[in-house]
């Protein structure tokens, strides 16, 4: 063999090796012995059993073929068998057979909620049916595929914006171009960076213009991993590549920081075996909440949870992570059960970075339309994410070639207690009255987690006895930061804007945003419901009316039309915002109802006409109501990559079509406003904000008036160590 040629393939063999590092690391946050998924990233599936000892994370064959194969509820996911079958219809269907386009989306089309309404367990369910989003010869596919007549019912090409969210193997494709890349190699080289030490991100690059029309683009930035696993924290900063996703080329190499130095990994790395350090402060001895007698909630047939006086569906979603349906609660009178949520989910993030500069405009992501929530959730770690006695659920999804995968441990279901109380009262023993009654707090919680590349979202559903649901947002993980040549304030010029923050040495956080935008599909004791403002305001008292000079008044205003329920929260003009079914009264007379309690409240700052918000025009106000729609459930569209905001719940709303006494959705948006600070770096304290939808009427009176107080023998004796 010729020197030339044998160099040649040891380069070869090299760059695909650091590709593999690349997607590892963007992937998995793993340590060196854990395995990467071949069912997800079937292109490097020939190198796993060289380099990974365990299968702990991926698909387990005997888990998957002992995991029963029939659904028992409408709702329920398709199931591994299920998804083999679409694929085999797809491989026949004509348009797909001589090139089979790539899977991006293979879930459970719902029945039409009349069909699941009126279902009862033990009867037949519905025709099961998939929904498919494909990718082919530059054009999306919209596809149904029914599962009992084994056909296509429906195939149409979306003419709007955007595209479907991303594969592993689009991904993989944006990290594997640059290495074949000439002058990608050289400037790596040139910025002392060794390409065996390249942890690159393909990061989704909005929409800026109509130059990016018709090519499906993916923006490359890379980071230095050398002597640390956060290799976040060490950016190789202004290098930015676009790669054409499907032209398989880079379009353009930007190269602005040859100036800037790369951050040194000293005190990076977040893991526990690179801490040497002792930590400063007093030791916090092992707590647990114990169950001996076990949980007191119960799934039944794999997806129907029920626990005390709840009883709802739960299913993982490769978009939105986790989908919470027919929630119900029973009446604390009469026992019987009754509707409050048709459907709730994650529907959309936007994630703003606030820096105009080459290397950072375009990082304004949507998450859960672009990278997928359920897409990016990892195994959950027992006793760290989840306490013990949690039952964990695994995702079944489909790959980019259509063939099933097992997400396992994706969602954990636990009851948790806190020291939290219920309710209580006690009297002062100067009136005579010896009363203290107190009730504790015990709450289900269902949790998802998602590691969108640097950062990471928990997410919590939980519900409380006495009718509430919390729906609460935690944020973890890495800020991701800019390259700076300052190493101390003292060095930056007083006009100089850093967009951010000096967290350590040449290292700025960069601010900026985060958006949870929620979809609640409310069902109060029935689908046709009404959105009521409760306005509060301030009353003056007339002159010699009373000794005080003004008090509050609350004013309901059933709201008619969309517009209308466009909502902008404001602290000094405060309303209540209930959902309630007017044909539905309690004993005296009040409607039954749910308010929204929000929490979380930051608002996007960013200018209507500017491109990344009229992508995510979800987050121009706080709340929002929209008449029942199937088709209308991702707040920033069903294409959003690459989307240009012309079809999004602002699009929607501004229809301005009758809400009052219909079947109405009510959207949520969470926000954060993101100032970084140094006790960011190197990994986040999780910050954590949450809000309700709480009962209004809904109960004739406190429906856990009898629920019982905790007592000494009730309760587990867990005895110190040295006692044994």
């Amino acid at each position: 063999m010729e020197v030339a040629t044998f160099q040649r393939l040891c380069y070869l063999l090299l760059i695909g090796l650091l590709i593999l590092v690349s997607i590892r690391s963007w992937f998995l946050h793993v340590e060196e012995a854990d395995f990467i998924d071949c069912s997800i990233y079937s292109p490097w599936c020939a190198f796993k059993n060289r380099f990974q000892a365990t299968s702990n994370l991926f698909l387990d064959t005997e888990r998957a073929t002992s995991r029963d194969h029939h659904p028992h509820h409408p709702l329920d996911p398709l199931t591994i068998q299920e998804i083999n079958k679409v694929l085999s219809i797809l491989q026949s269907h004509p348009p797909f057979i001589s090139s089979f386009p790539s899977i991006h989306s293979l879930v459970l089309e719902e029945p039409h909620k009349p069909q699941v309404l009126n279902w009862k367990e033990g009867d037949p369910l519905p025709p099961r049916a998939a929904s498919v989003i494909a990718f082919s010869q530059g054009h999306s596919h919209i596809l149904c595929v029914d599962l009992d007549t084994a056909q296509v019912t429906l195939h149409e090409i979306n003419e709007g914006s955007g595209y479907p969210i991303l594969t592993s193997d689009d991904l993989a494709v944006a990290l594997s171009t640059p290495f074949a890349d000439a002058e990608f190699n050289r400037t790596i080289l040139a910025r002392g960076v060794e390409l065996s030490d390249l942890t690159c991100m393909p990061l989704a690059p909005g929409w800026y213009g109509a130059e990016e029309d018709g090519r499906r683009l993916l923006k490359v930035q890379c980071f230095s991993n050398k002597g640390t696993a956060n290799y976040y924290m060490r950016p190789i900063e202004g290098l930015t590549l676009t790669v054409d996703v499907d032209q398989k080329k880079v379009v353009h190499l930007s190269n602005t920081g040859s100036d800037i130095p790369i951050p040194e990994a000293q005190n990076t790395d977040y893991r526990q075996v690179a801490q040497n350090d002792p930590l400063q402060m007093l030791p916090i001895n092992p707590i647990s909440m114990e169950q001996p007698k076990g949980p007191s909630f119960r799934v039944e047939n794999g997806h129907l949870i029920k626990w005390a006086n709840w009883e709802f569906h739960l299913k993982p979603d490769p978009r939105a992570g986790v989908v919470v349906s027919r929630a119900m609660v029973r009446d604390s009178e009469t026992g019987r059960m009754r509707s409050v949520m048709y459907k709730g989910m994650v529907s959309e993030l936007f994630v703003p970075y606030m820096d105009p500069t080459e290397g950072w405009y375009f990082k304004t992501y949507l998450d859960a339309g672009e990278y997928g929530m359920g897409l990016t959730a990892l195994p959950l770690d027992p006793l760290n994410d989840c306490p013990r006695y949690s039952y964990y659920m695994d995702g079944v999804f489909a790959a980019a070639d259509g063939s099933p995968y097992v997400r396992p441990n994706m969602v954990c279901v636990f009851e948790r207690y806190a020291g939290e109380i219920g309710w209580r009262h006690a009297e002062s023993p100067i009136l005579g009255k010896k009363i203290r009654e107190v009730r504790p707090k015990v709450t289900l919680v269902v949790r998802m987690a998602a590691s969108v590349g640097n950062y990471d979202y928990i997410i919590d559903w939980e519900f409380q006895t006495d009718g509430l649901i919390r729906i609460k947002v935690g944020l973890s993980g890495m800020l991701m930061v800019k390259g700076t040549p300052y190493k101390n304030m003292n060095q930056v010029p007083k006009e100089e804007d850093m967009y951010g923050t000096l967290v350590s040495e040449n290292v700025i956080g960069v601010i900026h945003d985060h958006f949870i935008t929620f979809y609640l599909d409310m069902d109060i004791d029935d689908s046709d419901n009404s959105f009521v403002k409760v306005h509060l305001t301030k009353v003056d008292t007339a002159p010699g009316e009373s000794p005080r000079k003004s008090y509050m008044s609350a004013k309901r205003q059933v709201v008619k039309t969309e517009k209308d329920a466009q909502i902008k929260l404001k602290l000094y003009d405060p309303s209540e915002f209930h959902v309630i079914n007017p044909s539905r009264r309690s004993i005296v007379g009040n409607p039954s109802g749910y308010k929204v309690v929000p929490g979380g409240t930051a608002a996007s700052l960013l200018d209507h006409n500017d491109p990344p918000q009229l992508r995510s025009a979800f987050t121009n106000n706080q709340i929002w109501v929209t008449p029942y729609n199937r088709s209308e459930e991702w707040a920033g569209g069903p294409f959003a990559f690459q989307s240009k905001g012309e079809n999004t719940l602002g699009v929607w709303s501004d229809r301005d079509r009758p809400i009052e006494n219909k079947d109405i959705v009510l959207w949520y948006t969470m926000g954060f406003h993101h100032v970084p600070c140094q006790e960011d770096f190197p990994i986040m304290p999780t910050v954590i904000s949450s809000f309700d939808l709480k009962p209004v009427n809904f109960f004739e009176r406190n429906p856990i008036l009898r629920a019982s107080p905790n007592v000494e023998k009730d309760l587990p004796i867990c005895r110190p160590a040295s006692a044994a």
